[in-house]
């Protein structure tokens, strides 16, 4: 079965975009209280789930991504355009929209 970084996705970003998926933010605080989806905050770390080819410079060549799939991005806050594809929540974004990746 795959992994959630391995799904099958019928939505293939272009150039130097990406696809990401937020990772999932903890529901209940140690308190006990159970927060409502209204007052969660947007989560600015995400995995990517697929790459587009990379960007194309004025000359023809073509730059490398700095990131695969399954990495794990910092990105800004309200960057990118969200998505729903198979009843998943998705954003597609610049490469240049990542802050940071981060080390296991």
């Amino acid at each position: 079965m795959p992994t959630k970084t391995e799904k099958k996705i019928s939505l293939r970003p272009l150039g130097d975009r990406l696809l990401v998926q937020r990772m999932e933010q903890e529901e209940t605080l140690k308190g006990g209280i159970i927060l409502p989806d209204s007052a969660k905050k947007k989560q600015e770390i995400a995995v990517v789930v697929a790459v587009g080819k990379g960007k194309v410079t004025k000359e023809g060549k073509s730059l490398p991504m700095p990131v695969k799939v399954g990495d794990k991005v910092l990105m800004d806050k309200y960057s990118g355009q969200e998505v729903t594809v198979d009843n998943e929540e998705y954003v597609v974004l610049r490469a240049d929209d990542v802050i940071a990746t981060l080390e296991d």
